[in-house]
């Protein structure tokens, strides 16, 4: 097994844990660090641990043509998983700044754009990130990195102004996938 997937296992292994420690009782103290409860900031640790292995698995698996079709296969079910928990939990933690509507966009787009994906791998065809897809990603990733650290102390207009670019561009990357890509979903109508 190659060290690319090793990082994946690693990142799919951490989702679970990152919940059992939200059901755990005696982590729920506070502990006086930005207003964080112990299973708050475990949870937020694990997500920023999570994250950095996606970035790393994807750096050592084109460094060192560690691609595989386990990784390509698992590594974005992984991503997908671990951005949807960390939302899923803000939004059950804080509703006023995490609105259901803006996690079902997240959601949608996230079945969508592996559909139509699933679609051009039957058609032999490979579909690229876009540069919407990846300030997307970015955006995301530094949104709930803030909101699970209690935006560190910063006004929270800040983390929710990236929470609202992050959402405009999944939208705008979904809608850009779709449309980039409507020949080879109109061919499978």
């Amino acid at each position: 097994m190659t060290t690319a997937n090793k990082l994946t296992l690693l990142r799919v292994a951490m989702i679970p844990i990152m919940i059992i420690v939200l059901y755990i009782d005696g982590l729920k103290e506070p502990i006086g660090f930005l207003g964080l409860t112990l299973d708050q900031l475990i949870f937020a640790l694990l997500f920023v641990v999570a994250s950095f292995t996606d970035f790393l698995d994807g750096y050592i698996a084109r460094k060192y043509q560690q691609i595989t079709t386990f990784g390509k296969f698992l590594d974005p079910i992984a991503d997908k998983v671990l951005v949807m928990v960390a939302f899923l939990y803000l939004m059950i933690l804080t509703p006023d700044r995490v609105p259901l509507w803006a996690v079902m966009i997240v959601i949608i787009r996230e079945f969508a754009i592996t559909g139509v994906r699933l679609l051009a791998i039957e058609k032999g065809k490979v579909i690229a990130a876009s540069p919407f897809g990846k300030i997307k990603t970015a955006s995301t990733m530094l949104a709930l990195t803030l909101m699970l650290f209690n935006d560190f102390l910063l006004p929270t207009l800040i983390a929710d102004i990236i929470f609202w670019i992050a959402i405009a561009f999944t939208l705008i990357s979904g809608l850009d996938y779709i449309f980039k890509n409507r020949a080879v979903i109109l061919e499978s109508i």
